[in-house]
């Protein structure tokens, strides 16, 4: 599924003064619960929640032409941890650019967002396996 774009500049700054905020080397994520998650729902096809994306690239980064290499590393990044890791739904993440990231490939800032993400608690636990125990269940003895 494609991510849905933040585009409204008061999102923006109510994620950066609001959010829970974690940095990197390379990149910064600002995460906050977003309070349309309800009213997207309702509008998204598939009726589940969704998170909205924002990209933040300032301009001593470079011209236009690295501004936009750098969304395409920072998008190929969150791409691949989204493949591999479920998120958290129904939130606002702002994922802004820090100096040095324009000579980094999608793979370190992959691994770099993976680290993040974990720190602000946005991936899912995986789902438990049946006949499993779960964490909270004691293990059972086995009767002689």
């Amino acid at each position: 599924m494609k991510p849905y774009a933040i585009k409204e500049n008061h999102l923006y700054k109510k994620t950066f003064q609001r959010g829970k905020r974690w940095s990197g080397r390379f990149v910064s994520v600002y995460v906050l619960k977003d309070l349309s998650a309800k009213r997207l729902r309702k509008a998204n096809p598939q009726k589940q929640y969704i998170n909205r994306i924002g990209l933040s690239v300032p301009k001593r980064e470079g011209g236009a032409i690295e501004r936009n290499r750098v969304k395409r590393i920072i998008r190929a990044g969150l791409q691949a941890v989204e493949r591999r890791y479920t998120l958290r739904r129904g939130y606002l993440i702002v994922i802004a650019a820090r100096p040095g990231i324009e000579t980094q490939k999608s793979t370190a800032i992959e691994s770099e967002l993976r680290y993040i993400f974990k720190k602000l608690e946005m991936i899912e636990p995986p789902p438990a396996k049946e006949g499993a125990p779960s964490p909270s269940e004691p293990p059972k003895a086995d009767k002689p």
